[in-house]
């Protein structure tokens, strides 16, 4: 493949999202709109902070944090008309409530309208940090198989798109034209998070799929490897390094779906176009490391073995353990290291502290480089 940029392998790698800090949680409050000349001023003082936290502890790699959306795919509805933002998603039924001890936080958005973008994506974000910077950027994208079946009601969605399949149409459309845009901006690393692949892995969700949706599972996860494919390739030969999350649910600390890969490890890891798959470890609702043996020789695996769930301290004698374990199903020179998911998918955040967080970042830094020397 003909690149413009070498690709990095980052062994220290994160999801994206960081812990609001009350500054900006407050300027939010206040605000009476996302420009809001305080907002914005709040945020920029705060991401930069954020940037130099992140070369600080010697990441390659950083992100704004995700400080000016309020969930990880708000990006996508504030710039999308034809969203009903007072509506909540459907099909949530958030579970481990007794483990963080906080209630999620709402996912807005139903489709109510034929969808229409009204500006980038990322408008607001990517020109700053990008000016502001010292390592390579990474932007986080929503898959748009977010959007096909938390965001179609029925009797609703259904007056303006006769079935999800054609609301995915139009949200991958959006989404490419995104990522072509990123690439041609000179960003280092997209990545697309996309939970909605655990609705394959559990159970409980391939019978919804069925029984509420009325979709056969297998077809429609076929449909979605084919709908983040084609939101990849548009930056595939641009020298950018293009990465897949997957994760089974974080709201504030809480997860909606479990089980390993194996049900979907085959199609999924030889069908994906990406550099670097990030995959959720840090418990044992991930499954084994054995479906990782389908994942093609020169993919990076990222272990996602530090929890941002729960505020106890891993330790690197049991990173370092777990990465061998996993070194003997993907070759050692295949894998990284990373927190599970970000500490702030809702802009609420995950119950630890700011303090717990950057203990955790510096972990997996100081890990990784005893690792891989």
């Amino acid at each position: 493949m003909s690149v413009t940029k070498m690709k990095n392998l980052y062994r220290a790698d994160h999801i994206g999202s960081f812990l609001r800090p009350a500054a900006v949680l407050a300027a939010r409050a206040a605000a009476k709109s996302q420009d809001d000349p305080n907002l914005r001023e709040v945020e920029d003082r705060n991401i930069r902070e954020v940037l130099a936290k992140q070369q600080e502890l010697g990441f390659g790699i950083c992100t704004d944090g995700e400080f000016r959306r309020s969930t990880f795919m708000s990006d996508f509805t504030d710039s999308v008309e034809g969203f009903a933002l007072h509506q909540d998603a459907v099909g949530y039924q958030w579970r481990g409530w007794s483990a963080s001890g906080l209630a999620p936080s709402h996912i807005p958005g139903i489709v109510t309208g034929k969808l229409r973008q009204t500006r980038r994506l990322t408008a607001s974000e990517t020109p700053f940090v990008l000016a502001n910077a010292k390592v390579d950027v990474k932007v986080t994208l929503p898959s748009p198989n977010q959007f096909p079946f938390i965001s179609f009601q029925k009797g609703v969605t259904d007056k303006v798109y006769p079935n999800h399949s054609a609301l995915l149409a139009d949200v991958v459309g959006i989404l490419k034209g995104e990522v072509a845009a990123l690439a041609a901006d000179g960003v280092n690393y997209i990545q697309i998070d996309t939970p909605r692949y655990s609705y394959y892995i559990d159970p409980k969700w391939r019978d919804w799929l069925r029984t509420e949706i009325g979709v056969d599972p297998d077809v429609a996860l076929d449909e979605a490897i084919a709908a983040d494919n084609a939101c990849l390739d548009a930056a595939r030969n641009a020298g950018v390094t293009l990465g897949l999350h997957l994760c089974r649910g974080n709201n504030r600390g809480n997860w909606y779906a479990q089980g390993g890969y194996d049900a979907i490890a085959e199609k999924l890891f030889t069908g994906l176009h990406v550099d670097r798959f990030l995959l959720e470890f840090d418990d044992e609702r991930s499954g084994t490391f054995e479906p990782l043996r389908f994942v093609p020789r020169g993919t990076t695996v990222v272990l996602g073995l530090v929890s941002t769930k729960r505020a106890e301290m891993e330790t690197s004698a049991e990173l370092i353990a777990r990465i061998q374990a996993a070194s003997k199903v993907v070759p050692l020179e295949n894998l990284a290291l990373s927190p599970q998911c970000g500490f702030a998918s809702v802009m609420e955040g995950n119950p630890v502290t700011e303090e717990t967080q950057w203990a955790k970042m510096r972990l997996v830094a100081d890990t990784a480089r005893t690792v891989w020397k």
